[in-house]
């Protein structure tokens, strides 16, 4: 679940900031980027209501995703990085602003980097928060739904999805591995866009730009730069419009507004 609990924490900071607001249910669950695809909400359950028995009303659904989110990097072989403390739960949550403000497995570069500066990120943080894809799986519609391959892709690499992915609706809900070695975080993902062999097309289209494929080759060769600024960009997005002091809520169940 690794892969899942990172991309909630993701898909939580991407719309109207870190407030926990994808773990209401409706709104944002009903998305087309979470719908039957954001997974992991049993497991924050899980741990708020051991927190709620052990000390109540204390932490917020909103910290225990972001702890998660880093202990799942940290215990697949990632980095480990300090976080603040503090955030409280938003009262709402909107599909249509996920709609809107969660970057698209299609969309360019252009528009995937503007929709990170709109939330006060650089194209490091880009590159760097796009090397979450060392772990995980993706649906074959997800990527290839339009039947239309990848012009870039490494042709040994096509012919290996297309077996995965025939161009059928049922074969839509298929997965295939976002890099070679799915459930360990390692900089894998990097080595396989320098081979053009990179899932998403999204995600090759780094290699696309001279100023984020120079990174990419980067953190192909240096490992331990990717984890150190794989870390400082996890910082920055868990500081995204966050809700601290007297507003917002500190959930009892994080489903639901108290």
């Amino acid at each position: 679940m690794a892969a899942s609990l990172l991309r909630l924490h993701f898909h939580d900071c991407f719309v109207n900031g870190c407030d926990g607001s994808v773990l209401l249910d409706g709104g944002e669950k009903n998305a087309l980027p979470n719908l039957n695809s954001a997974r992991g909400f049993e497991i924050i359950d899980s741990i708020k209501s051991n927190l709620e028995k052990a000390c109540p009303g204390v932490v917020s659904c909103t910290d225990v995703l972001t702890l998660a989110a880093r202990e799942a990097v940290y215990l697949t072989g990632g980095p480990y990085w300090s976080l603040a403390f503090g955030r409280r739960d938003g009262l709402t949550t909107s599909e249509t602003a996920a709609n809107e403000q969660l970057p698209g497995p299609f969309e360019p570069l252009d528009n995937i980097t503007r929709k990170f500066a709109a939330k006060g990120l650089d194209t490091k943080d880009v590159v760097v928060l796009s090397g979450g894809h060392t772990l995980g799986f993706a649906q074959c519609g997800v990527f290839a739904g339009s039947g239309r391959p990848d012009p870039s892709l490494d042709a040994s690499f096509l012919q290996s999805l297309q077996s995965t992915c025939p161009n059928r609706n049922e074969s839509n809900s298929n997965l295939a591995p976002l890099d070679a070695s799915s459930s360990k975080f390692d900089n894998v993902y990097y080595k396989l866009l320098v081979n053009s062999s990179g899932l998403l097309r999204s995600d090759q289209a780094l290699m696309s730009d001279n100023v984020t494929g120079s990174m990419v080759v980067g953190y192909s060769k240096f490992p331990f730069l990717f984890y150190k600024d794989f870390g400082a960009s996890m910082v920055k997005m868990a500081g995204i419009g966050v809700i601290t002091g007297s507003n917002g809520d500190v959930r009892k169940n994080c489903r639901v507004v108290n």
